[in-house]
């Protein structure tokens, strides 16, 4: 054991010393370090390749080894998103806290005042921020008092409309109410003291209750699938002596392109029923308006038939022939049209009272009929700055309508018909129509009317003027300076009344008494109006009517207001 431990002590001895000789024999201790130095090389020519010729390929390119099989290429685009090494994570949609525009235009309040107690109030409200939906709000006053007895006047509107257009159709509507107030103010020369004459001071007003709505199939040029529309207008109507009408029309179209053909269709139902102190009737008219029409890029011409159905206190049935032109001589610059037509026009208590408000009581009803009604002109533009359309035309009417003076109450107005028997009234003229835009600032518009009428049982066409001329213009003088004006001219008209003093006429009845005749002169209104903007929100306005002070008539007896002007503050939020 002695022994065993001592050879194990001496060998471990052993392996330590030489495990400790290669260890230091790793480091050199001979050899010392020297400073680095920099040696220079000097280029003696350029290098030049030399490729040895076993290297070489002797043997010339194959032009028709042409590769039979063209290999399919097949790429697989990966849609990943990359993740980037900095942190950066994936930007996400920062939400904007909702904010009211700076200024809206859409919306405006206006209130002003100004003599004949003249006082204006005015309020009109929109949505306005979708283009494809839009609801709105609307409400006028204006009240005036003349220097005559009893000369008022007193209108009121008010109302809501919306729009909403869709992927397909738009549908819009409109509910509102409008008033209208008067009184009979006429001045009758020699009345005063004639017992016959109704002298007492009546009010007359007329309300007017409305709805329309409308669904219209949107325009696609690249759709030639069928176009429609529907529309519906309601309303009820009435005076201050209980003469009421109540009207309800529904009306559509049906429109197929084929090609450079139209072929389609117009529809009506007009159901109306008028009832006063000594009759009630119902006024019906249906109506069907088949066409086709072909159209290409410089033409359009329409063929069709209008066929109208009425009923009620009348029941007949009409037919005319339909057929309209359009023709490019000079595309975008000339063009010339024409049309020969015939229609039936209802006769409503409310168109009547909106042309003239002193009506009497118990007015009579009858529709008037176009028996034919030609039209021919030319229209077009004068590069971009004038625009004109100039048209001749020729009707052929039966019972057309005439206001004239009641025999025993001369400031009402009765209705009564030009019914010729053997020939209907025939009515020729001209009409003409420019616009001009001088600058970006200045606009003028104008339009001229002149007709002939030979009647077939009235001596004239009572209170219609043969030359009518209107224009306007507006000017932008700066950004905070608007100026606009309007002129009116009738020419000289005819009147069917009688004389009422007591020394001419000995009669008590003046239905027996022979008519005169009495003209009403011609007249032209001037007005003018200016606007100065205060700031984007607040502006002032002036409106001055009827600059000449000229006491004209429209109907006789009843003088207009002399000159008038009323100013104040609008409001645009």
């Amino acid at each position: 054991m002695i022994l065993k431990s001592s050879i194990l002590k001496h060998t471990f001895i052993l392996g330590f010393c030489a495990f400790s000789f290669n260890a230091y024999s790793q480091v050199d201790t001979t050899k010392t370090q020297e400073p680095a130095t920099i040696e220079e090389v000097e280029v003696v020519r350029d290098y030049r390749p030399v490729l040895a010729d076993a290297v070489k390929i002797r043997r010339s390119p194959d032009l028709n080894n042409v590769r039979t099989q063209q290999p399919a290429l097949r790429y697989n685009v990966l849609d990943k998103r990359l993740n980037f090494p900095s942190g950066m994570g994936q930007l996400t949609l920062q939400e904007m806290q909702s904010s009211r525009p700076g200024i809206m235009t859409n919306n405006y309040a206006k209130l002003g005042i100004g003599n004949f107690n003249s006082i204006l109030g005015e309020i009109y409200i929109n949505s306005g921020t979708d283009e494809n939906y839009q609801t709105g709000f609307y409400a006028k006053h204006l009240n005036q008092k003349g220097d005559l007895e009893n000369q008022k006047f007193s209108e009121q509107r008010i109302g809501i409309f919306g729009r909403s257009i869709l992927e397909k159709i738009t549908l819009s509507g409109e509910l509102g109410f409008n008033r209208y107030g008067t009184a009979f103010y006429g001045v009758v020369p020699g009345a005063e003291d004639n017992p016959i004459i109704t002298s007492d001071a009546q009010n007359q007003h007329f309300n007017d209750i409305f709805f329309v709505g409308e669904l219209l199939k949107n325009y696609d040029p690249q759709d030639t699938d069928l176009s429609y529309s529907l529309k519906t207008d309601v309303y009820l109507f009435s005076d201050a002596f209980n003469a009421k009408e109540n009207s309800f029309a529904i009306s559509g179209y049906l429109n197929k392109a084929i090609n450079v053909f139209n072929i389609g269709a117009n529809v009506s139902a007009d159901m109306a029923s008028v009832k006063a102190a000594d009759y009630s009737i119902s006024n019906n008219l249906i109506r069907l308006n088949p066409y086709i029409r072909f159209q290409g890029n410089n033409y359009k011409i329409t063929l069709g038939a209008n066929f109208i159905s009425e009923s009620g206190e009348t029941s007949r049935s009409n037919l005319f022939p339909l057929a309209n032109l359009e023709l490019d001589v000079v595309p975008e610059f000339v063009s010339i049209f024409g049309s020969v037509k015939g229609d039936v026009n209802r006769t409503s208590l409310r168109s009547l009272a909106q042309s003239n408000p002193y009506l009497n009581e118990n007015i009579a009803i009858r529709n008037t009929i176009d028996r034919l009604n030609i039209t021919a002109g030319v229209k077009g533009n004068v590069g971009a700055t004038f625009g004109y359309k100039a048209s001749v035309f020729y009707r052929k009417v039966e019972d057309l309508p005439l206001f004239v003076n009641s025999p025993n109450e001369p400031k009402k107005f009765d209705l009564i018909y030009d019914a010729g028997i053997d020939k209907a009234t025939s009515i020729s003229g001209l009409e003409g129509e420019i616009n001009v835009r001088v600058s970006e600032t200045v606009n003028i518009g104008g339009k001229l009317n002149i007709s002939d009428y030979k009647l077939s049982t009235e001596r004239e066409a009572w209170f219609m003027p043969k030359v009518q001329i209107s224009s306007n213009a507006r000017i932008n003088i700066s950004e905070k300076v608007f100026l606009n004006a309007e002129v009116l001219f009738a020419g000289e008209t005819s009147a069917k009344t009688y004389d009422y003093s007591l020394a001419a006429i000995p009669v008590t009845d003046y239905t027996t008494a022979d008519p005169i005749i009495k003209r009403v002169p011609a007249f032209a209104d001037f007005s003018a109006g200016a606007e100065y903007r205060v700031n984007q929100q607040f502006g002032i306005f002036i409106q001055a009517n009827n600059l000449l002070n000229s006491n004209y008539e429209k109907y006789l007896y009843y003088p207009r207001l002399g000159f008038n002007v009323f100013g104040g503050l609008n409001y645009s939020f």
